[in-house]
């Protein structure tokens, strides 16, 4: 069984900065990494994903070139760091991992096997 559990969550004013990061416990070896969100009444959409060994990474359009995602080699926290904050990118952010080999985007949320509780963001404007 694998559990994540994100952090890192809170408050910032627009334009600022935040991190929020995963931890994994459990077998996650080869496993896929991506964060999404879910604002209210909204479906979860993907932000950013991450391979096991870190060396290639995929963005949503809306959060390319200001939110980066990072691990150190295959270890865990998984962190999104996110810059130029604005108030749609208020949700829950949520990390997940799939299993190796999965078929289908990563950007979809259905092919990914575990999930984390979230965590809130908020961007005051």
């Amino acid at each position: 069984q694998v559990q994540l559990v994100e952090s890192g969550g809170g408050l910032v004013q627009a334009g600022g900065s935040l991190s929020v990061s995963c931890v994994a416990s459990g077998r996650t070896f080869g496993m896929y990494l991506a964060w999404f969100r879910q604002a209210p009444g909204k479906d979860r959409e993907f932000v950013a994903g991450i391979t096991w060994s870190g060396t290639a990474t995929s963005y949503a359009d809306s959060v390319k070139g200001r939110f980066t995602i990072s691990r150190d080699n295959h270890k865990y926290p998984v962190n999104l760091t996110m810059n130029s904050l604005e108030p749609e990118d208020t949700a829950v952010y949520f990390c997940a991992v799939r299993v190796p080999f999965r078929s289908g985007l990563v950007s979809a949320p259905l092919t990914y096997d575990y999930w984390g509780q979230g965590t809130q963001v908020t961007v005051a404007s």
